[in-house]
């Protein structure tokens, strides 16, 4: 304790005539007020700044999102469009599943079955398209709806696979006896 008093004596002894002891003018407060006074506030444009932010943003998602899905097709049944609603709906939130088990380990498995779900996809166009050109007959029929449970049952085989390997690297460490 007394080495830091020391320390410190030191110090104000090697800065004693190097200290600002100027003396402020007594109006001093009213001239600060003063300025402050004149001072115009700074506008805030942040809030507009957002907004159009907002804006671009919007238009920019927009602009350059590209939808994946096939596109509808219009000379289809109520029982066709159903049954192909029903089945993307599984189909997407299959895939909503599959992404949210993105990780570094995961990357490779996600990505190959992203690229197998495009070449589903294709071929899915294919048949709606000849869906549109030759209308609906049971073969058709058939080939959609299995496209779509391939689909479905792919994305479970890869979700269950990822399951796996999580379990996997998680009891690697154990022992068994």
């Amino acid at each position: 304790m007394k080495n830091e008093k020391d320390n410190l004596d030191e110090l104000f002894n090697r800065f004693e005539n190097q200290w600002d002891i100027q003396e402020l003018k007594p109006d001093h407060q009213m001239d600060f007020l003063q300025k402050l006074e004149k001072k115009e506030p700074k506008k805030k444009y942040w809030f507009v700044t957002a907004i159009a932010a907002s804006i671009v943003l919007m238009i920019g998602i927009s602009l350059f999102y590209k939808n994946e899905k096939p596109q509808e097709f219009k000379f289809a049944s109520k029982e066709t469009k159903r049954t192909d609603s029903i089945f993307n709906i599984l189909i997407d939130n299959e895939l909503v599943k599959l992404k949210e088990k993105s990780s570094p380990e995961n990357e490779q498995i996600i990505n190959d079955a992203l690229s197998q779900m495009k070449t589903f996809d294709a071929d899915y166009q294919k048949i709606i398209n000849e869906l549109q050109k030759n209308g609906e007959n049971k073969q058709i029929i058939y080939a959609m709806i299995n496209n779509l449970q391939t689909r479905i049952s792919f994305l479970q085989t890869v979700l269950k696979r990822i399951e796996d390997n999580e379990k996997l690297k998680n009891t690697s460490n154990e022992k068994t006896l």
